[in-house]
C-alpha cells in the first residue's frame, strides 16, 4: 500500500523554511564573494568553511548548522548529519531558540523514516511535536503528526495511526487547511484497505478526491487518490463491490478508468517515481485479463522509470513483476536475468518479501526447464526466507489481530466525534463485543496456525526427500541406458567399418558427379553472362543509334535556322533600309537563336566526347553552395526575363567528391530546364541534405512539372536516349541533349541522378555523389 507521507512534505512551513534559506543565502554571498556552487560536495566544502570561520554563537551559527546537516542527508552520510544535528539542538538550547531545534528532530526524524528505521524516526517526531507545541507552530504540529499516521501505517499499528491523524485533522480544521486535512483522509483510507474494509476506504478517499481537485486537477494528490481509488476496485472482493454498489464485472472497467486517470496527471506534472508504479499496477490488471501484449509494455516501462530511482525496492519490484511476467509466458532467459537481478537488490537491502518471491520464481522457472538441481537450490532459499517471514509474521498476525479489535475501540471513538448516531453506536459496541470473544480463540488459533506450520514444513521436507529420490532414481537408469547403449555400439563396429569403404567408394564417386556438374554449370552460366552482356550491348547501340538520328536531325534542321537568320540580318544591314526598332527586335531575336544554337553546341560537344571516352573526371572536394552560387549568377538574366525567384539553400558547409566542371554543367543544365519550364513570377530552388556518407543535391520549381511517362523514362535504369525537346512556357526552345548529358555525367562521377514531382507543383531532379 502506498504510504502518503512525501506528498505534504515540500508545503510544511514553508514560509519559515523560505526566510531561513534567504538569510542563510545573504551571509553565503558576503562572505564568499558570490562564488558558484556547481557540485553537492563545493557546496558543503563552502558551508564547512564557513562554519569554521563564524566562531559566534548565535541564530546565524545555528543556521549554518542547519545547512549544514541538512547537505549531509541530502548525501545520505548519516554519521555526519547526526553529529551537526546534534551541535545545532544543542546551541538552539543554549540559545532558547526552539523553533530551530524542533525542526532539527523533524528532519531527523524524516530522515530514519525514509530509511525505514520507524522506532528512531518515531522517536525524532515526538520529541518534535513536543518542541513545536511549546512555540506553538501547529502547523508543523500537524504536520508531524501527519507523518506519524503514515509511519505507524507502515508498522502496522492502525489504533495509533487513527489517532495522531485524527489529531492532526482537528488542527487543520481549526486552521482551515483542507489540503493537509485531505492528506489524513488518504492515510485513513490506507487504514480500512489493510483492514479488508474496501467501501469504507473508498468513502475517504472521495472525501480526499474532493480536495485536492481544488487545487486543480494535474496535481499529485489528485494522481495519488486516483491509483488509490484504482486499486481499491481492483483488489474488491465481490462483497465489498456489492457493498460499494458496484457489479462484479464493473470491476476491471473502473479500476482500469482511474489507473489511467493516475497516469496522465503523473506524467502531465512528471513524477517518474509515481508513473513507475501506476505503469506496474497497470500491468497486473492487463496480466489479469490476458492482454499479454499490453501488460508487457506496462512492466517494462515501470522497469525503464525506476531504474535510476533511490527506491531500491520499487525498482526490485518492478523487476520481479517483469520476470514473473516472463516466466508465465515461458520466455525463460528474460525471466532468469530480471528475477536475479530483483534477487540481488532484494539481498543487499534487506527485502525479504521480494527476496521470497524471486527465490520462488527462479525455482519455478529452472523446474519448467527440467534442471532440477538450481530448481531445488532455489527452492530451498525461498524456504528459508518463507520461514524468517513466518516467525515474523506470526508475531504480528497475533498483534494485528489484537489491534483490530483495539481499532474498532478507537473507531467508535472517532466516529463518535463525527456524531454518528446513538443506534449505530449500539451496533458497533455489539460487533466489539464479538470482537473481544474473536480474541479469546486467538491463541488457540496460534497454536493451530503453528501445527499447520510445522505440517506444511514436514510435507516440504517430504517433497524434498522424494524429489532427491527421483533423481538418484533417474541417475539409475541413465546408467543402466548408457551400458545397453556400448553393448550396442560393439556389435556395430564392425558393420560400421564395412559401411566407411562403402562411404568412401560412394563419396569419391559422388564427388566426380559433382565436380562435372559444377563444371557444367559454370559454364551454361558463363554463357548466360555473355548474352546478357551481348543483349545490353545491343540495346545500348540502339540507344546511341536514336541518339545519332536525333543529333543529325538537330544539327541539319535547328543549324540551318540561325546560320540563315544570321545571313539575313547581314543583308539587312548592309543595304542599310531597317529602321531602329526592327533592327533592335532582329538584333534579339537572332541572340536568343545564337543562344540557343551555343548551348545546343556545347551540350553536343560535351555529349560527344563522353561517349569517345575524352572526359576523365577529376574527382575533389568541392563546396557545392559556392560553385550553387556561379551557377545560379551565370543564368540570372533567364531568370530575370520571366521574374523567376533562384533561391540557394544549399548548406555552407555542404562538401562532396566530383568534377567541378561537370557537376557545374549538370547544375547549369537541371536550372536551365526548370527556369524554361517555370511561368513568370515562379521559383526554382536548389538545396542539400547529408545522408550517411552521400550528399543529396536537390533542384526542384514551381512549373509545369514532368508527366508521369518522362519520369518513368528518366528514372529507368537503361536510359541512354535523348528525348523529344518540348518548348518552355514562353515558347523556349530545347535540344533534348541536356538531360542526356547531365544522366552521363553523374555516371562518370559514381553518383546516381532521378527526377519526381513535388508534392504541390512543379518537378525536381536529386542528385546524389559521394562525400
Amino acid at each position: 500500500m502506498m504510504q502518503y507521507l512525501v506528498y505534504n512534505q515540500p508545503l510544511i512551513k514553508r514560509f519559515f523554511l523560505i526566510r531561513s534559506a534567504f538569510c542563510l543565502l545573504f551571509i553565503l554571498l558576503c562572505t564568499v564573494g558570490f562564488a558558484q556552487v556547481s557540485t553537492p560536495q563545493k557546496k558543503l566544502d563552502s558551508l564547512l568553511t564557513l562554519n569554521q570561520k563564524n566562531l559566534k554563537s548565535d541564530s546565524t551559527k545555528i543556521k549554518i548548522l542547519t545547512e549544514v546537516y541538512r547537505q549531509y542527508m541530502r548525501m545520505k552520510n548519516i554519521d555526519k548529519a547526526e553529529e551537526f544535528t546534534d551541535k545545532a539542538i544543542q546551541l538552539s538550547h543554549e540559545k532558547n531558540l526552539k523553533k530551530f531545534s524542533a525542526m532539527a528532530y523533524y528532519r531527523r526524524g524524516l530522515m530514519y523514516h525514509g530509511k525505514s528505521e520507524y522506532q528512531k524516526a518515531e522517536e525524532n517526531y515526538l520529541t518534535a511535536l513536543s518542541e513545536f507545541a511549546s512555540v506553538g507552530n501547529l502547523d508543523m504540529v500537524a504536520g508531524t503528526y501527519l507523518n506519524l499516521g503514515a509511519l505507524y501505517n507502515s508498522i502496522p499499528d492502525y489504533v495509533k495511526s487513527l489517532d495522531v491523524n485524527q489529531k492532526a485533522i482537528t488542527i487543520y480544521e481549526k486552521m482551515g487547511n483542507e489540503s493537509d486535512m485531505a492528506s489524513c483522509y488518504t492515510n485513513i483510507s490506507s487504514i480500512y484497505q489493510s483492514l479488508g474494509n474496501q467501501s469504507q476506504a473508498l468513502v475517504y478517499l472521495n472525501m480526499a478526491l474532493k480536495v485536492f481537485a481544488k487545487e486543480g486537477e494535474n496535481s499529485r494528490g489528485v494522481a495519488v487518490v486516483y491509483n488509490l481509488i484504482g486499486s481499491n476496485y481492483f483488489e474488491a472482493s465481490d462483497l465489498e463491490l456489492k457493498q460499494m454498489n458496484v457489479l462484479p464485472g464493473q470491476k476491471i472497467k473502473l479500476a482500469l478508468e482511474f489507473y489511467n486517470k493516475s497516469l496522465r496527471v503523473a506524467e502531465v506534472i512528471e513524477d517518474t517515481g509515481l508513473v513507475a508504479s501506476g505503469k506496474r499496477d497497470l500491468a497486473e490488471l492487463y496480466s489479469s485479463i490476458g492482454q499479454k501484449d499490453a501488460a508487457l509494455k506496462s512492466y517494462q516501462k515501470s522497469v525503464e522509470l525506476s531504474r535510476d530511482k533511490d527506491s531500491k525496492e520499487n525498482y526490485a519490484s518492478s523487476l520481479y513483476a517483469l520476470g514473473n511476467f516472463y516466466q508465465k509466458e515461458n520466455d525463460f532467459g528474460n525471466a532468469i536475468v530480471l528475477l536475479n537481478h530483483s534477487l540481488k537488490i532484494a539481498e543487499e537491502n534487506r527485502l525479504l518479501d521480494i527476496e521470497k518471491q524471486a527465490s520462488l520464481g527462479l525455482s519455478a522457472v529452472y523446474e519448467k526447464q527440467k534442471d532440477y538441481n538450481k530448481s531445488l537450490i532455489y527452492y530451498r532459499q525461498y524456504i528459508a526466507v518463507r520461514d524468517k517471514i513466518f516467525n515474523e509474521e506470526k508475531e504480528k498476525e497475533i498483534t494485528r489481530r489484537q489491534m483490530q479489535l483495539d481499532f474498532g475501540v478507537k473507531e467508535r471513538d472517532y466516529l463518535l466525534k463525527q456524531k454518528i448516531t446513538e443506534g449505530e453506536l449500539k451496533r458497533q459496541q455489539q460487533e466489539l463485543v464479538l470482537r473481544k470473544q474473536q480474541l479469546a480463540l486467538s491463541d488457540k488459533e496460534k497454536a493451530l496456525d503453528l501445527l499447520t506450520f510445522q505440517k506444511a514444513k514436514a510435507d516440504l521436507d517430504i517433497q524434498r526427500l522424494a524429489q532427491e529420490s527421483k533423481f538418484a532414481k533417474a541417475k539409475f537408469n541413465a546408467q543402466i541406458a548408457a551400458e545397453i547403449k556400448d553393448k550396442q555400439i560393439s556389435r556395430q563396429d564392425q558393420q560400421i567399418k564395412f559401411d566407411k569403404r562403402v562411404k568412401l567408394f560412394l563419396t569419391i564417386a559422388a564427388t566426380l558427379i559433382l565436380i562435372i556438374a559444377v563444371v557444367i554449370f559454370f559454364n551454361q552460366r558463363k554463357t548466360t553472362r555473355l548474352n546478357k552482356i551481348i543483349n545490353n550491348q545491343k540495346r545500348e547501340l540502339e540507344q546511341l543509334s536514336k541518339v545519332k538520328d536525333r543529333i543529325f536531325s538537330v544539327v541539319s534542321h535547328d543549324m540551318r535556322t540561325p546560320v540563315n537568320s544570321l545571313i539575313s540580318f547581314m543583308q539587312l544591314l548592309e543595304g542599310g533600309n531597317i529602321e531602329q526598332e526592327k533592327l533592335n527586335r532582329y538584333a534579339a531575336s537572332l541572340k536568343n537563336n545564337l543562344t540557343y544554337t551555343s548551348t545546343m553546341m556545347e551540350n553536343l560537344l560535351n555529349w560527344a566526347a563522353s561517349q569517345m571516352q575524352g572526359f576523365n573526371p577529376y574527382l575533389e572536394s568541392l563546396d557545392i553552395h559556392g560553385l550553387a552560387n556561379e551557377v545560379i549568377n551565370s543564368l540570372q538574366d533567364q531568370a530575370d526575363q520571366k521574374n523567376l525567384t533562384i533561391r540557394n539553400l544549399v548548406a555552407l558547409d555542404a562538401n562532396c567528391k566530383a568534377d567541378a566542371n561537370m557537376l557545374s554543367l549538370v547544375i547549369r543544365n537541371l536550372i536551365s530546364n526548370a527556369i524554361k519550364f517555370t511561368p513568370n513570377s515562379g521559383a526554382v530552388e536548389i538545396s542539400s541534405a547529408s545522408v550517411a556518407s552521400y550528399l543529396e543535391i536537390k533542384i526542384s520549381d514551381t512549373g509545369i512539372g514532368l508527366t508521369p511517362v518522362q519520369i518513368a523514362h528518366f528514372n529507368k535504369p537503361g536510359y541512354l536516349g535523348a528525348g523529344v525537346s518540348t518548348l518552355g512556357t514562353n515558347k523556349e526552345k530545347g535540344t533534348g541533349l541536356g538531360l542526356l548529358l547531365c544522366r552521363t555525367f553523374i555516371g562518370l562521377m559514381d553518383g546516381r541522378i532521378s527526377a519526381d514531382v513535388n508534392a504541390t507543383s512543379g518537378s525536381y531532379f536529386k542528385i546524389i555523389l559521394k562525400k
